[in-house]
């Protein structure tokens, strides 16, 4: 497919896991895709790499200013950077609520923000944000992380409403629990690797966990100009995890 010839794309947390999966995708679709990472050391050409913290608002402006200028303007924008938590709202103390806080939630807004100015000019302007299955389903020990990602979908609700008559749409993805970098490092953390992720396959109906690529099918299908009706919407990537209500096997 080359449903994103011609258009520019921003992917923040793009340097691993599903950001990297995104990247590479929509540059594979004919995009020129500008990756904003912490660490961006690891991306190579095609994709353009920028330094950028999403908790330092000057950070965040010049590495976007930088990316639009290189790419002649942006089209899309991937709010993807994040990270996660785990506990119940006894666990975490104030300074944790906050710095999660933070980067979740304020660090896609610092991004959309310095991004605007561009979007107003596309024509196929678009903004996708990664929240999570958290933000719709109570999940043990993720209080934290799932205040952050039920965030981010009242935030993709809110935006949608506010510039879609500019031309700018906005929805989100809810991804599951993926095979990510951040899964692996908490599996690593598990007193038994092997049985917590058995334990984390066996909660998703389709018996094993989602697949950066597969979030990142569904993030270009979002941003994509062939869905131009498709606005405040959250999209599903949890391998069936929120909807169904399977019998356990054998009866």
């Amino acid at each position: 497919m080359s449903d994103f010839e011609g258009l520019r794309a921003l992917v923040t947390g793009g340097a691993s896991g599903i950001g990297r999966a995104t990247a590479e995708l929509l540059a594979a679709r004919g995009a020129q895709v500008a990756v904003l990472d912490l660490d961006p050391s690891s991306v190579e050409k095609p994709l353009f790499a920028y330094r950028a913290d999403v908790t330092d608002d000057a950070s965040v402006r010049a590495a976007v200013a930088a990316a639009a200028a290189d790419l002649g303007g942006l089209d899309v924008v991937v709010n993807n950077a994040g990270i996660g938590a785990q506990g119940t709202v006894a666990d975490n103390d104030d300074e944790e609520w906050h710095r999660v806080l933070d980067v979740n939630v304020v660090g896609m807004v610092r991004v959309a923000r310095a991004a605007l100015p561009h979007l107003r000019k596309s024509a196929h302007a678009a903004i996708v944000n990664t929240s999570s299955i958290a933000a719709t389903a109570g999940l043990p020990q993720r209080a934290l992380y799932s205040a952050t990602k039920g965030a981010v979908y009242s935030l993709t609700l809110a935006m949608a409403a506010d510039h879609v008559r500019e031309g700018i749409r906005v929805n989100c993805v809810n991804p599951g629990t993926a095979d990510t970098p951040w899964i692996g490092r908490l599996l690593d953390r598990a007193p038994d690797p092997a049985a917590e992720r058995a334990a984390l396959e066996a909660r998703q109906p389709t018996g094993r966990l989602v697949s950066a690529d597969e979030v990142a099918g569904a993030i270009a299908y979002l941003a994509s100009p062939l869905s131009g009706a498709t606005t405040g919407t959250s999209l599903a990537v949890d391998g069936g995890m929120q909807g169904l209500r399977l019998r356990p096997v054998g009866q």
